[in-house]
């Protein structure tokens, strides 16, 4: 039994849990149990239950037998084991919150002003058509704001659009290793998921835009700048991934770190090719993802059909005002990029410093090459965690010999500086390196 954020998943486990359907639907099967893989911390509940010291969760429990079939084929697993449920079992906070790629900066003080003020009126719904913030958004990208959809983070408007695209036997193609919430809803929709390997830690758009061909499928997903690695693909061969892609098969590219990107480095793609949707979030640059506010570009008859299932009700009012305030401060934006790249930098001499190696990143965090296996790195991670130092790792081979850890402030990197060499010397005892 490994503790809550040692990173586990089971194939095994994957396989009792699709047995249900295996019958009816093999290649749901298949794409269940060759995973939807996380690339972070990805544990079944079993065990995160077990490590918090709440009686186990047996793993032959039965379904509640009201369930779809599909419902019930698929594993009990928490797909991010968050650093407030490993405070938990420890008992104690965490030093450095270095992991979840949040910002450490903190919002705009605009925002945070606005947020107050839009506390006062909480007691009524959120305008359903977030129309101030859709037209702040429009003049921001030169677009029409039926050209906008905005939801509760990246990861509700991919929920709707896998909701909209994507049943039973339906092709999606993505990355392994990549982003694994788009995988989960993929599952969760009973669509086969196939996948392909990174390549020098990049994304294959090339090989992404084979696999679509090979197997006809609807979606395919590509973010860029990448998690978990934090690399760029250049615009140029994104732009020519839209250009070969089938009319019949919809690009969601996740720019969720697109204001991190060096400047011009990102595709221009124009917004109503159809083909085509992007993704961005105030989560990450604007340090509002407790707030959960992301919004999605794309053609008006698809950004319309989002009207068809998203919840009408679901954003929040004081949400709303934080990321129109965020977005207007642009000056703030400004100070937050430089304050992140000197962060980069810090991350990536605490590294060297200790004999491993930065890769070059176009996001918020840094992946470090640990020279050795995911054995070794997620011992590292482990030991960190001890040492009250809050960080992750990728979770797919090759990519699992890095740990991943997030830009923040400078006391939290002076902890991490502190504790990591004692991490790594425990790290390599426990695997006999």
């Amino acid at each position: 039994m490994r503790r809550v954020g040692a990173l586990l998943t089971t194939g095994a486990t994957r396989t009792i849990a699709a047995a249900p359907v295996a019958a009816k639907n093999p290649r749901l099967l298949n794409s269940i149990i060759n995973p939807p893989v996380a690339n972070d911390s990805h544990v079944r509940i079993e065990i995160a239950i077990a490590t918090v010291g709440v009686p186990r969760l047996a793993t032959h429990m039965k379904n509640d037998p009201r369930l779809t079939a599909l419902a019930a084929s698929l594993p009990d697993t928490v797909p991010f084991v968050g650093p407030e449920t490993q405070e938990r079992a420890a008992n104690r906070p965490f030093d450095a919150r270095l992991g979840a790629n949040e910002l450490g900066f903190g919002p705009s003080p605009k925002a945070i002003s606005a947020m107050q003020s839009a506390a006062i009126d909480a007691w009524m719904y959120a305008d359903p058509e977030n129309h101030d913030l859709k037209m702040a958004l429009a003049a921001h990208h030169s677009v029409s704001p039926d050209n906008i959809a905005i939801d509760a983070g990246i990861d509700t408007l991919l929920g709707i659009l896998v909701r909209l695209l994507v049943d039973a036997g339906t092709d999606v193609v993505t990355s392994a290793g990549a982003y694994p919430t788009f995988n989960y809803h993929v599952a969760g929709f009973g669509g086969v998921l196939h996948q392909v390997p990174y390549i020098d830690d990049h994304e294959d758009p090339a090989a992404l835009l084979e696999k679509v061909k090979q197997t006809g499928a609807k979606l395919v997903y590509l973010a860029n700048p990448d998690n978990p690695m934090g690399t760029l693909q250049s615009a140029g061969s994104v732009e020519h991934m839209v250009e070969q892609l089938p009319n019949d098969c919809l690009l969601i590219l996740d720019e969720a770190y697109g204001e991190f990107a060096p400047s011009g480095d990102l595709p221009t793609i124009q917004v109503d090719d159809p083909r085509i949707i992007r993704m961005r979030t105030f989560s990450k640059a604007y340090g509002l993802a407790g707030a959960r506010l992301g919004y999605a570009l794309g053609h008006t008859d698809l950004i319309r059909s989002f009207n068809k299932v998203r919840n009408h009700f679901g954003m929040c009012r004081i949400s709303q005002a934080g990321a129109l305030a965020a977005l207007e401060d642009q000056e703030y934006l400004e100070q937050t990029l430089e304050k992140v790249a000197i962060s980069k930098e810090t991350i990536a001499s605490i590294a060297r410093d200790n004999g491993l190696m930065p890769l070059p990143s176009a996001t918020n965090f840094v992946a470090i090459d640990c020279g050795g296996d995911g054995a070794f790195a997620r011992a590292i991670v482990t030991e960190l965690a001890k040492r009250r130092i809050f960080i992750r790792m990728p979770f797919v081979a090759p990519q699992d010999r890095c740990i991943r850890i997030s830009c923040g402030p400078q006391d939290e990197l002076d902890a991490l500086a502190a504790a990591l060499p004692a991490a790594l010397a425990a790290a390599r005892a426990r695997i006999s390196i």
